[in-house]
């Protein structure tokens, strides 16, 4: 049976449940020159329906968003060909020593619990990490690729 594409609208609530356990995503930022920067990531739900991402300070993404402030978020399914969504919004990078609760809540959004929470703080620090946080502010509707509905 030919699967049959779907876009749903949904509201804020819905989409940050859609996204809660889904942790696969792509973050888009903008170059200097305007053009699409795109990284696959990691990422969660903070508990104030921000997506986080764990980021270094030098790399490609937190410079554009310290720079223009925006980014957009393709939110996968773990399958292939599962549902998905686009969100969009302000953004900003939080630097160390600031990060680093926001950093456990990150880990807690993506992982559960950590074994040892003295240890993943130190090694956030020693790896020099940052916090990457996206506002939704506008969103795609959930989508499921198929046929056009007839």
């Amino acid at each position: 049976m030919a699967r049959i594409a779907k876009a749903e609208a949904v509201d804020l609530d819905t989409l940050l449940d859609f996204v809660r356990p889904r942790h696969h995503m792509v973050l888009i930022t903008f170059r200097l020159d305007g053009s699409l920067q795109s990284s696959p990531v990691t990422g969660g739900v903070d508990e104030h329906g921000r997506l986080v991402i764990s980021s270094y300070p030098q790399r490609a993404k937190s410079v554009n968003i310290r720079r223009n402030g925006r980014a957009s978020v393709v939110v996968l399914s773990d399958e292939f060909d599962g549902a998905y969504v686009q969100i969009d919004g302000p953004a900003e990078v939080i630097d160390l020593p600031d990060a680093v609760e926001p950093l456990v809540d990150y880990f807690r959004a993506v992982a559960g619990e950590h074994p040892d929470w003295d240890e993943y703080r130190e090694a956030m620090v020693k790896q020099g990490k940052c916090l990457i946080r996206v506002t939704p502010q506008t969103w795609g509707p959930v989508a499921t690729g198929g046929f056009p509905p007839s």
